[in-house]
């Protein structure tokens, strides 16, 4: 696709470049998901599960009350999903209660609340309602809050803080028509003019867009003399002169989300409102992003429990072939399916939010892993609660009741949880940023070999460290504990979970050794092989997730909460996963990914058109993608922010 007259021009090398510049380089604190691509099973890392604070814990279960009181008297999710809008009410009710400044510190009138009663919020009222649960993570897991706890200037925690915490809505703007997960082609400017910056752009998808009152944009400044340039993080007034909304989008699931298009004509933004200095806005969100992630899968563990409870409800209420329904193994297996995920699920974002909160750990790995495997399974949960539940699944609430049956959302949990997969990095993009941080260490030390433009002294240099590095890492991934009969004993309870662990271990080295392998067969090619890297990611998805279930276990065991149950869970989920982690590393090797190019430059260059013969295409006229040049809008500003 040519690029618009403003769209910059870039090269695949080129994108990749800005892309690992954003990067964080550096690992300063151990994290269990990196050690565990590298074939080290850090147990010790995550077990004994680490546990809060009380005033913590006590902090939290009193807004979770206070939270849970609000949702089951003020919000209701039908209505939301018949007009297609939050009452303003309700937003107003959000705001008394504090659920703007979950996550914001008390001093600046926030609750102050830890990443683990912060997602556990968000699982509560994203059950109530989903939009209401994604207005409130855009908010504050990825919009002003965030990134201004994190890089902020003092003056700019004082001034904007407060109002984000009780009254001020805000989102968070990257995307734009012709950009998506390649902001190496961001074409939004902001000019340096005196003391202030000057905007010019569109932006798509804005969550909260529609309501907000603070934007955090990213925009490209121009090199000039005395500006670094490149992408830099502004946070701008919505109400600025220059700013139009010019659509509220509407999608197939989250009907309540007010998500809009966003233009940007000579918008004066305060120098003293850049977030960090100039060029480092993709840095400043990836690092947002590394805790902001756990949002979307603590709503997944939200909507894995409400699924359990329906299909529990459900299948013991059909009767089919003069048994209910639950008993015939077909839909059992659904059943156990969903009640073994949300197990596993809930252990791995209460972990990794956990570890967030003690700040002991870097999890950027594990909360990626817990946005990629939590998207993924929460739509499987889903989709089986839809089958279980027959025609009725299919049905909407509205019409169930209207012919006299519970009002049961089914379809709309389906249709909600689908964009979990495409939001904050979709699976795809998910694979590939994940893999980038577990084959670091091979980078590390061998990346030059495989770098064309390095010299042949750099190529010696790395080949002489890659051969120190190889010949100490290689041999550990020969046998370790998980080949000894009694390792992870203490885990042998009321179910024997240690044999899971063990497997994780052997499982671990395996995994090494194939992207090692990977690593030699294909060298410079490797990026090119995105099949393959998504299994190695989706492999240490399932196994941090059995990590993570059989410690959740033995910490529920220890404390008196349900230990013996929590136990059959994680064996049952371990079980599973294991089927699929060996199917997995079957299709390393044995797979269609080389036929699959074929067919797909065949498909472009239109040698199987004949096939696409015989039907009827009812999309309307107009172009893939919206013309984004700037200038003044056209439009009518939809713009409506809540007071």
């Amino acid at each position: 696709m040519s690029a618009t007259p403003h769209q910059p021009t870039v090269t695949e090398r080129e994108a990749r470049q800005v892309a690992e510049a954003a990067r964080e380089q550096d690992w300063r604190k151990p994290s269990f998901a990196k050690e565990l691509f590298l074939g080290r099973f850090r147990l010790d890392l995550i077990h004994p599960h680490p546990m809060p604070a009380e005033d913590d814990v006590q902090r939290g279960e009193e807004f979770l009350a206070k939270l849970r009181d609000f949702c089951e008297t003020k919000i209701d999710s039908a209505r939301i999903e018949r007009e297609a809008q939050i009452p303003d009410e309700v937003i107003d009710g959000l705001k008394d209660i504090g659920a703007l400044g979950m996550k914001i510190d008390t001093k600046y009138g926030g609750l102050g609340l830890t990443q683990v009663y912060y997602n556990k919020a968000l699982a509560l009222v994203g059950s109530a309602n989903p939009a209401i649960g994604a207005l409130l993570s855009a908010h504050q897991s990825i919009g002003v809050p965030q990134p201004l706890k994190l890089f902020g200037t003092q003056e700019q925690k004082d001034v904007f803080l407060p109002r984000c915490a009780r009254t001020d809505i805000s989102a968070f703007l990257l995307t734009e028509p012709d950009v998506g997960s390649d902001p190496a082609r961001l074409a939004t400017s902001a000019v340096p003019d005196g003391d202030d910056y000057v905007l010019d752009g569109v932006k798509l998808w804005t969550t909260n867009g529609v309501v907000a009152d603070l934007l955090v944009v990213m925009a490209r400044v121009p090199k000039s003399e005395g500006h670094k340039g490149g992408i830099t993080a502004f946070v701008v007034e919505a109400g600025s002169e220059g700013i139009t909304v010019e659509n509220r989008n509407a999608f197939m699931g989250l009907r309540g989300l007010e998500n809009g298009v966003t233009r940007f004509h000579q918008v004066r933004v305060p120098a003293a409102n850049r977030i960090g200095p100039e060029g480092a806005g993709l840095k400043i969100a990836l690092t947002t992003l590394n805790t902001g992630r756990l949002s979307l899968p603590a709503m997944c563990v939200g909507a894995g429990k409400w699924c359990l409870k329906i299909a529990r409800e459900w299948s013991a209420a059909r009767e089919q072939w003069g048994k209910p329904v639950a008993l015939h193994e077909a839909v059992g297996a659904k059943i156990s399916f969903i009640a073994a995920t949300t197990f596993a699920l809930e252990a791995v974002v209460d972990l990794s939010s956990q570890m967030a909160d003690e700040n002991r750990n870097d999890i950027r790995i594990e909360a990626a892993l817990a946005k990629l495997y939590g998207s993924e399974m929460g739509c499987l949960m889903a989709d089986e609660l839809v089958q279980i539940r027959g025609g009725r699944g299919f049905e909407t609430a509205a019409s169930l009741a209207a012919r006299g049956e519970r009002a049961v959302p089914a379809e709309q949990i389906l249709r909600d949880l689908r964009i979990n997969r495409i939001f904050e990095g979709s699976t795809e993009i998910m694979h590939l940023l994940i893999a980038r941080e577990a084959v670091d260490a091979h980078l590390s030390v061998a990346g030059d070999l495989i770098d064309p433009d390095k010299s042949l002294s750099d190529k010696a240099k790395a080949g002489a460290n890659a051969g120190v590095f190889y010949a100490k890492w290689l041999p550990k991934l020969v046998a370790g504990p998980g080949q000894l009969p009694r390792s992870y004993g203490e885990f042998n309870r009321h179910v024997d979970l240690s044999p899971h662990l063990r497997y994780v271990e052997r499982s671990a080295r395996k995994l090494a050794r194939s992207t090692f392998y990977a690593m030699s067969r294909w060298q410079g090619r490797m990026e090119t092989k995105q099949g393959f890297l998504g299994r190695i990611v989706d492999i240490g998805a399932e196994l941090f997730a059995m990590s993570a279930a059989c410690v959740r276990a033995e910490h529920l065991r220890l404390t008196g909460q349900h230990g013996r149950e929590a136990y059959q869970l994680a064996d049952a989920f371990c079980r599973q996963s294991r089927i699929r982690v060996d199917e997995l590393f079957g299709r390393l090797w044995s797979n269609t990914d080389d036929l699959d190019r074929k067919v797909v430059k065949g498909v472009l260059a239109g040698t199987y058109e004949w096939l696409e013969q015989g039907v009827i295409d009812p999309s309307g006229e107009g172009p893939w993608i919206a013309d984004a040049t700037p200038g003044p809008s056209r439009k009518e500003n939809v713009h409506r922010p809540i007071r």
